[in-house]
């Protein structure tokens, strides 16, 4: 081979952040001096969704699943020592991206950086947080106006930051077909660059500095040869939507730029080591094609179906990347795939189909229009339901879970409780402290922080108008406001939104045929309820917490519905007293709680708290989700009723153990199951 030089390699980032800004701190500058180049922030969850570390629904979820930054104390403390000037830095941030942005801004100032010189990408995607992700806080309109002037300021102001990072990845999580992923993530990409133009903000000529700060986050799935195909086919209708819809000149401006998580939704809780390798072949399907590798990546970690990830865990996966970029020949090559006729049948093929979509919902007025009308949030629901379906029956296969189940036993989780990191529960109280220092002796030395009252008067004003309201969060951000009062300030004016849930109108995903797994349970249902003398059985599905990850619980009440309950699912985002208070309106037979985020064990015994109180025992209360051995053996102690993990991946299984409950806390006699 003549030699040539080697390319580039891509961004290589660890999503990280948790506990507290000091801790994540520590992390950061560890990560750096392994070689990772840039920073990925993961912020908490009362961060994501605009609320203080003291606010009743943060309880439970202060720092689990990334870092709480509630001020700008909190910034400066966050990025102590890193010289913000010299990186590239990744914010996972949404509903409060902009407030995060002026926090990460004047942190930059403070440093005596140029901040024409800042790098780095705000996630800022709001269209996914409706459909998948639920860390939304506003209404569709006001959320598209915080983004579209957010994009106004930083081409004129940060001109290298990536203001809006078109966010794909959580929509395939949330069940999303590689057509329903292009062509809802492009469809979110219109509507943005649209409101920006039709604002009035940007001069038409400087339309090509907005297209060319639009990237993408996807996400990479085990199917290897279809998602290298699938960033063909984005960065394809990516030049076309660009050039025809925008007059796009500049083949620069319309470069396809996107950065990669690989699928975390794949990763299993049965057999974890498995993880490994689809790891790196989920990594492959984004890196071995020149015309469409990433510009960033970052991989999950081989435990994260078990729990926080350690950070050697997270040093493994970092590696990972490290040895095919510099111990590979990979770099060394123009484009492998360029001219195979079975890689262009299938870009051709998700082109097509993907431009349908997007024709379909452009029919609908937009990506809003079909956010609000609950069409995508439906669609991604039903393919959801018909990809587990696929698994229960074994008709899409994972190792270790539906096919060679048999293992030996695994030494990496010998010990489960040091397998994972642990967020020790006393980081709430100290974060919830120095909260509470900070709003005492901001306007005091050696801060002199103007009272924040002046700014977010001025922040509402502005949005209750039309002024770009970048520049009075700046001054919010200076008057050492919190990240609550920013949001409370815009709440206000803007209105909250809860997003449909898309579970009413999912169509029938499994058929309970004579003879199927879903007819014995549904005739469990029909015979219990007969038993108690109700025409239905009513199950209340809650997810309390700030967790927005909604995909199971969506299919336990889809699943629920159609084995004959009837569901009471009203969505994300719920305190404990709420739900209780649903399970007694509606006199429901069972409560099942779905949490994510690690919060499970303050809020689960929670409700159950309140369900005696109310004098409800006989409601039995079931809980889902990321939940490690020792935690589940301590809810099953605190009395409840059964756990179900990722290893549980038969839902119809699940609601007729479901039943099975409902029967024990009635002292009914457990229905004969047939052989």
């Amino acid at each position: 081979m003549t030699e040539r030089q080697k390319d580039r390699p891509w961004l290589m980032r660890t999503y990280a952040g948790h506990s507290t800004a000091e801790a994540s701190n520590e992390l950061y500058r560890r990560n750096l001096a392994k070689g990772q180049t840039g920073l990925s922030v993961a912020f908490d969850l009362p961060t994501q969704t605009g609320y203080d570390s003291d606010h009743i629904l943060a309880r439970g979820e202060v720092g689990r699943v990334g870092v709480p930054v509630a001020h700008l104390g909190d910034m400066r403390r966050l990025f102590q020592d890193i010289p913000l000037e010299q990186m590239n830095t990744s914010m996972t941030i949404n509903a409060t991206a902009m407030w995060l942005l002026a926090l990460y801004q004047v942190v930059a100032e403070e440093q005596g950086a140029d901040i024409t010189k800042l790098q780095g990408t705000t996630q800022n995607d709001i269209v996914k947080e409706y459909l998948s992700r639920g860390t939304h806080v506003f209404p569709p309109g006001p959320s598209l106006r915080l983004t579209t002037d957010m994009i106004a300021y930083t081409v004129s102001h940060i001109p290298k930051w990536n203001p809006i990072n078109i966010c794909s990845y959580h929509l395939q999580e949330a069940g999303a077909t590689p057509v329903q992923e292009i062509a809802y993530a492009m469809s979110t990409a219109i509507a943005v660059l649209d409101a920006v133009r039709d604002s009035g903000q940007v001069p038409r000529e400087r339309m090509g500095d907005v297209v060319a700060r639009i990237s993408f986050f996807v996400n990479a799935g085990v199917r290897f040869v279809e998602e290298m195909c699938k960033m063909r086919a984005f960065g394809r209708i990516w030049e076309k939507v660009t050039r025809e819809r925008y007059g796009i000149e500049n083949p620069k401006q319309r470069r396809f730029r996107y950065g990669v998580q690989v699928n975390s939704l794949g990763l299993t809780e049965a057999q974890p080591e498995n993880n490994v390798q689809r790891i790196v072949l989920e990594m492959l399907a984004v890196t071995l094609s020149k015309d469409a590798r990433a510009r960033a990546v970052q991989l999950p970690a081989w435990n994260e179906a078990l729990g926080l990830p350690r950070p050697w865990d997270q040093q493994w996966s970092l590696r990972i990347q490290q040895v095919l970029a510099h111990e590979s020949d990979l770099l060394e090559y123009e484009d492998i795939f360029a001219g195979s006729h079975v890689v262009e049948a299938k870009v051709a093929a998700l082109v097509e189909e993907s431009l349908a979509e997007m024709d379909r919902i452009q029919e609908m007025g937009g990506a809003m229009a079909a956010v609000e009308s609950g069409y995508l949030k439906a669609q991604l629901v039903s393919s959801h339901a018909e990809r587990r379906a696929r698994i229960e029956s074994g008709q899409e296969k994972i190792v270790g879970v539906n096919i060679y189940e048999t293992t030996e036993p695994n030494p990496l989780t010998a010990d489960l409780d040091t397998a994972i990191m642990t967020v020790d529960p006393a980081v709430e109280a100290r974060v919830i402290a120095s909260l509470q220092n900070w709003r005492d002796t901001r306007y005091q030395p050696p801060f002199n922080h103007p009272r924040p009252c002046k700014a977010l008067e001025r922040l509402k004003e502005a949005a209750k108008g039309t002024a770009n309201l970048m520049e009075a969060t700046l001054e919010c951000a200076r008057a050492g406001v919190t990240t609550g009062e920013w949001t409370a300030a815009l709440r206000e004016v803007f209105g909250e939104f809860r997003a449909p849930t898309g579970v009413s109108s999912a169509p029938v995903a499994v058929a309970a045929e004579p003879g199927s797994a879903l007819a014995e349970v549904r005739a469990k249902v029909d015979a219990t309820a007969h038993d108690l003398g109700v025409g239905k059985l009513r199950f209340l599905v809650g997810k309390p917490g700030l967790d927005g990850h909604s995909n199971g619980a969506e299919q336990i009440a889809v699943r629920a519905r159609d084995a004959g309950f009837e569901v009471v699912y009203q969505g994300i985002r719920l305190t404990p007293e709420q739900i209780v208070d649903a399970a007694l309106a509606e006199d429901v037979h069972a409560v099942g709680l779905s949490i994510l985020s690690g919060s499970h064990a303050q809020l689960v015994p929670d409700v159950l708290q309140r369900l005696r109180v109310a004098g409800a025992t006989d409601i039995p209360v079931i809980a889902g989700g990321i939940i490690p051995n020792g935690d589940a053996e301590q809810l099953r102690a605190a009395g409840v009723a059964a756990v179900f993990t990722p290893k549980d991946f038969d839902i119809t299984g699940i609601i007729g153990r479901i039943v099975d409950e409902i029967r024990k806390a009635n002292k009914l006699d457990p229905l004969e199951v047939p052989a």
